[in-house]
């Protein structure tokens, strides 16, 4: 004999069953959204970069595409480059938007508008951002070498010598991206209790030793994570490069791991190749993901 049927019973069974699957729908969306965005092309880049296309025909080469990008001068010059470009990234990129945070925490008006300031470059489209740069970069009429002239020194090629280039590069990039680091900063410093600074300024402390006593340990864990975020984000640099000097600029000088990549696909038509050094830059950069993952776990705990 089965048991009765409690009223409304039905109507909750409905009820769940309704909020259940809307749930499961959006997870399962996102997750077509992953598997056809990230995890297949991953997975596609995988199986190119163990094969060759000849002639329409494609077939399994092994390990001759990795041999091929290893044989190729640009591999290591693409490598430098990314590396230098991380060092100097990491030099201003890392570093002033961190001073920037301790100076606006510091100012107790117009907060809000300071921080709009900082953070109207993200809001622009990178395109527009790094066309603006290269008119300020144009040896003719661009408007550093104009502020050089006017203080009485020497004009600069900033994109077209292989002394400047990059760090050109560097400059353009730093200040497109710095507000949203700098937004985190200043964040992370607006936590800090004001008794410290207090018990500091008691001591006759200085706002260099205030910083490295007091604001560098008490933002240690958003320093480092921000670092190895930076680091990840740094050598993967395609747009400002390939729009600022056309991917190679002066003696290849500016020629990135990621634009090198693109070159092997659309210029050489070497998918083999881009995939292989593709994967290459992905094993690297899974490193360091491991270790901002391992890190934000340790805080969380």
């Amino acid at each position: 004999m089965s048991a009765p049927t409690l009223p409304g019973s039905r109507e909750a069974f409905v009820r769940a069953f309704k909020r259940n699957v809307s749930a499961h729908g959006f997870l399962i969306g996102a997750i077509l959204c992953f598997a056809f965005f990230s995890w297949y092309p991953m997975v596609r880049e995988f199986v190119l970069a163990f094969q060759k296309t000849e002639n329409g025909v494609t077939r399994w080469a092994g390990l001759d595409n990795f041999r091929y990008v290893f044989n190729d001068p640009n591999f290591w010059q693409a490598w430098r480059n990314t590396l230098l470009f991380t060092g100097l990234a990491l030099i201003l990129g890392f570093v002033v938007p961190f001073l920037v945070a301790v100076v606006l925490n510091e100012f107790r008006h117009a907060q809000g508008f300071l921080r709009l300031l900082v953070y109207l470059p993200v809001m622009m489209p990178p395109v527009a951002s790094v066309l603006l740069f290269k008119y300020f970069y144009d040896p003719g009429y661009g408007l550093f070498n104009r502020i050089l002239v006017f203080l009485h020194l020497p004009a600069q090629d900033w994109l077209q010598s292989t002394d400047t280039a990059m760090l050109s590069v560097v400059l353009a990039a730093t200040w497109m991206n710095m507000g949203g680091a700098t937004l985190i900063y200043l964040a992370a410093l607006q936590g800090i209790p004001g008794e410290l600074y207090e018990a500091a300024e008691l001591d006759g402390a200085g706002l260099l030793r205030k910083i490295w006593h007091i604001t560098i340990p008490q933002t240690k864990l958003i320093l480092s994570l921000m670092l190895l975020m930076q680091i990840i984000a740094t050598m993967q640099v395609f747009v400002e490069p390939f729009l600022l000097t056309g991917g190679a600029g002066p003696e290849g000088s500016t020629t990135t791991v990621v634009v090198l990549i693109y070159q092997y696909a659309f210029n050489f038509n070497q998918y083999g190749g881009a995939a292989a050094l593709g994967l290459c830059l992905l094993v690297l950069l899974a490193g360091f993901s491991a270790a901002y993952v391992r890190l934000s776990r340790d805080n969380e705990d």
